[in-house]
């Protein structure tokens, strides 16, 4: 990535500036300005991740270069984290959208602000975005919106079609290990202790809140734009990676919103475009500036003349744990979604063949073990975070298998699965996997799908199956691009089982399949003329950020790293996957971190209750008045008929404990 050194414009920093909201609780903000522009537009970024110390350099990186270019930006933190006043108490919350608006109401009324504001942000910040505009402050005039969703249900890390997602309660845990962390007294000042005490006593488990609603029920539907996407009237640019877990969603806004809008899809994990692991990067922050210039400045940039969507087709690839870059080429599609695309059907048939004839009915009961072979659900592109070669993951399921291609097959949406079953038990899951084989029999995952049988008629009303009784259930996998070349052979996998992703039924069920019946539909992509004429994007680049320096962390008897390990006598399987095991120096605020987790889930094959998910945190910030840590420890398990939350909270000063407390709840499984 190129560091650029020429702009139009100086620039003005302040690193700290308190936003004010209406009931009194002052917001803090680090602001970037361009020197000698006057009143400008202005970019938010509004996130929790504190703008002092968890994401100061990437902030610097983005921020600088946009505002060297004629924009105000200025990095929030949400209430009650960073250096912001009051406290949280839940993700996407209805005080956080009204905090949002206020900020943007006091931001367009400052005498560097020229009454326009637009959003941006990854992730949360993504999320947000499309939330607030919703809600339709008059001052937000466009958002851009990076790795998130319009549906916080269907597509995010809690639930997988109605399954209980891996992620759920390990993102728990990673939150419940930054919700109390203190904020700065050079920020804060004398209050910062009372600040950070109101934090820990606030402090609660978020999983105890999100698995007190396992349907999609109002709480999922507050801030699910998609309840209705005529709220956002203002230009939306969603912007995702096919190795995010967040790119369906793009498609999906992109059908819904009826405002200016445009898509992107590259071959990225959970990132920037401009800073990946996985390349091809981009000249992403020149294509934010091509946006806001059309629609803050009014500037013909041609950024609407071009197609709706843009997207990575892949190119086909062995299978691998981790991938650096993704062979493929750009593509467009004029309008999405796009009337050149024709779904087409291959029937499952009689012998394995996917595409064939036959009618009869196939049994699958997954041992435990498959999932093993799955990688991540979201993935950031480091750590083995992919699937490993499907053969290993098939001895487990169904396998359906077309003849070799006589030529190139490219696909482009959301496959989906029509299925025609029986189940023997009243509760059962179903996965589904699309991969591309090569003739060396060597297997790639393309995309994946999941679904609770108990939601076949909707994720707002799970209803157990009738044992025996034939049913029809949709599954649809994830959006993708992909190119299948000639003589390899497309191949559909199912299974009842896909552990750690998806938590398991109480039971091992068997499902019974109508062949014939039950086919899979692949979004066809004919070539298009004009897609080797799109305009190419820019190099990478962003500004300079303050040194920061990594620094040795501390040797453990035994590294945690992405691994699968499984106890040959016991039947015991435990797939680690590290968390954010850090330590770094801050010298611009005299400050260093470190961090440490990890994320361990346990199961005995034959035993669905035996499901366990383990999670360890250690958050310390070194600064000169004192080291202060967050250690804590959870786990989630189940029988049949509750889940088992426990979690354990220590907090430190200077190594003496401050503050403890401890959770042991079981919430009942509602047709999990």
């Amino acid at each position: 990535m190129r560091i650029r050194t020429d702009y139009p414009f100086g620039l003005t920093e302040i690193e700290n500036i308190w936003v004010p909201m209406p009931d009194g609780v002052r917001l803090a903000g680090r602001l970037w300005l361009p020197e000698g522009a006057g009143r400008v537009p202005v970019i938010l970024e509004y996130l929790p991740y504190r703008k002092r110390d968890g994401t100061r350099a990437r902030d610097e990186r983005m921020h600088r270069y946009l505002a060297r270019h004629g924009y105000g930006c200025l990095r929030l933190d949400i209430r009650g984290t960073g250096d912001s006043e009051g406290v949280i108490d839940d993700e996407y919350s209805v005080q956080e959208q009204v905090d949002g608006i206020a900020a943007i109401d006091w931001i367009a009324r400052q005498p560097w602000c020229d009454g326009q504001v637009a959003m941006i942000g990854i992730s949360w910040g993504g999320f947000n975005g499309l939330q607030i505009a919703a809600r339709r402050p008059p001052a937000l005039k466009t958002i851009i919106t990076v790795g998130s969703t319009d549906d916080r249900y269907a597509t995010d890390i809690h639930w997988v079609g109605g399954c209980l997602s891996k992620d759920n309660f390990d993102w728990s845990s990673t939150m419940f290990a930054h919700q109390d962390l203190p904020p700065d007294p050079a920020i804060a000042g004398e209050a910062w202790r009372a600040m950070w005490q109101a934090r820990r006593e606030a402090n609660r488990p978020w999983i105890l809140t999100w698995l007190a609603h396992q349907r999609r029920d109002d709480y999922w539907r507050q801030g699910s734009v998609c309840e209705d996407f005529r709220r956002i009237e203002v230009p939306v640019y969603a912007v995702s990676g096919w190795a995010d877990n967040y790119s369906e969603s793009v498609p999906r806004l992109l059908a819904g919103l009826s405002c200016p809008r445009r898509g992107l899809i590259g071959p990225w994990a959970h990132s920037y475009p401009y800073d990946v692991t996985v390349e091809p990067a981009i000249g992403w922050l020149q294509e934010v500036l091509r946006w806001c210039d059309h629609w803050l400045k009014g500037r013909d940039t041609g950024i609407m003349e071009e197609p709706m969507l843009r997207v990575w087709m892949q190119e086909s690839v062995a299978p691998r744990t981790c991938y650096r870059e993704r062979p493929g080429r750009w593509v467009g599609e004029t309008d999405w979604p796009s009337s050149r695309i024709a779904m087409r059907r291959l029937a499952l048939g009689a012998g394995g063949v996917l595409g064939g004839a036959g009618r009869g009915v196939v049994r699958v009961c997954s041992p435990l073990w498959v999932g093993l072979a799955a990688g991540e659900v979201g993935r950031y592109g480091d750590d083995a975070d992919w699937a490993t070669d499907q053969r290993e993951d098939d001895g487990g399921s169904l396998v359906f298998v077309t003849e070799p291609l006589d030529a190139p097959l490219e696909i482009l949406g959301a496959p989906q699965l029509r299925l025609r079953f029986a189940s023997d038990r009243p509760r059962a899951l179903v996965s589904v996997r699309l991969n591309d084989v090569a003739p060396s029999g060597a297997s790639t995952r393309v995309t994946v799908g999941h679904l609770n049988l108990c939601h076949r008629h909707g994720h707002d009303a799970p209803a157990a199956l009738v044992p025996g009784q034939v049913e029809t259930a949709v599954v649809d996998l994830d959006d993708i691009a992909h190119r299948f070349p000639a003589g390899h052979r497309i191949a559909v996998s199912i299974s009842t089982v896909y552990w750690p992703i998806a938590w398991p039924s109480p039971e091992l069920a068997t499902l019974s399949l109508h062949l014939g019946e039950s086919a899979i539909e692949l979004p066809v992509r004919p070539p298009r003329e004009g897609d080797d004429r799109l305009r190419p994007f820019g190099p990478a680049e962003c500004a300079a950020s303050d040194p920061q320096h990594d620094l040795p962390v501390e040797p453990r008897a035994h590294p945690v790293r992405r691994s699968v390990r499984r106890d040959l006598l016991t039947g015991e399987m435990v797939v680690d996957f590290p968390r954010w095991t850090h330590a770094t120096r801050m010298p611009a605020i005299g400050q260093t971190h470190r961090g440490e987790g990890l994320a361990r889930y346990r199961i005995t094959d034959g035993d669905p209750l035996s499901a366990r998910c383990e999670t360890r945190y250690t958050v310390v910030i070194e600064r000169p008045d004192g080291s202060f840590s967050h250690e804590s420890e959870g786990a989630l398990s189940c029988d049949a008929t509750h889940f088992v939350v426990e979690m354990r909270l220590r907090i430190r000063e200077n190594g003496r404990e401050v503050f403890a407390r401890d959770w042991n709840e079981r919430i009942p499984r509602d047709h999990i």
